[in-house]
């Protein structure tokens, strides 16, 4: 049986100004938004989740959340193995959410990449959005992505850029929204732990053997040598001085 949320649970002061103050400075919602939540079953998405929809119901303006997962169906390559949909589903019940299911569009499996995987589902989502009718698509990215997509574009990619907190597409008709962009890793873990969330195992067999791991256990190392770092790393994401740049 799945641990059910806490009954009147209410955000940390700190880590709700966080959410909050992340929501203001990108102008993440507007009132009627049809909010696409993808929920992919890992911890940041259950989490983001049950922000919003614990936002959804203070907040001054009105609207919509749905969440959305999409079934990658490895699942499927062992008899011994459920759906994740299932045990996702059942942990945004609390949150009033009812999970929407699509399977993921074809990958030859021989072509199969984490970068043309998350191209893939990206797409896949921005389709669904269209077809039915959101304007926004909320991730669950917080701060130590943002920084370690920014390592990853830089080491593998040569170029300076990271995932943004509001990114509009297609003539503003669709914005990729992250509230989470000023959570750190372990407050998104604490949250996680107060609403009793569990996350749900990725069976991708690549999940433990990326590009993001290795840049991960680097950054790691540096936090370990220099406690500052991230603050200091994430500050200059947004202070870019261009005239010393090539």
């Amino acid at each position: 049986m799945l641990p059910q949320m806490k009954i009147g649970y209410r955000l940390p002061a700190r880590l709700n100004r966080k959410v909050g103050q992340a929501m203001h400075d990108y102008s993440m919602f507007s009132a009627g938004d049809n909010v696409l939540v993808a929920v992919s079953g890992g911890v940041d998405s259950l989490v983001l989740s049950g922000i919003l929809s614990l936002w959804q119901k203070k907040a001054p303006i009105h609207f919509t959340l749905t969440a959305f997962h999409i079934d990658q169906g490895f699942w499927r390559r062992d008899a011994a193995m459920s759906a994740p949909a299932k045990a996702i589903g059942q942990q945004l019940l609390p949150f009033g959410l009812t999970l929407e299911i699509a399977a993921e569009r074809e990958i030859g499996e021989e072509a199969r990449t984490c970068f043309l995987c998350a191209r893939n589902r990206r797409s896949q989502l921005f389709d669904l959005a269209r077809e039915r009718g959101y304007n926004k698509i909320a991730l669950g990215h917080h701060k130590d992505d943002l920084i370690e997509t920014f390592f990853l574009n830089a080491i593998y990619s040569g170029n300076i850029s990271t995932m943004i907190p509001r990114q509009d597409l297609f003539g503003g008709s669709l914005a990729i929204v992250r509230p989470m962009a000023y959570l750190e890793k372990t407050e998104v873990e604490q949250i996680a732990s107060d609403l009793q969330l569990q996350p749900v195992k990725n069976l991708c067999p690549l999940s433990e053997d990326t590009r993001r791991e290795k840049v991960r256990s680097l950054l790691e190392k540096l936090y370990e040598d220099e406690p500052t770092a991230k603050s200091s790393v994430f500050s200059a994401l947004s202070n870019v001085r261009r005239e010393y740049l090539l």
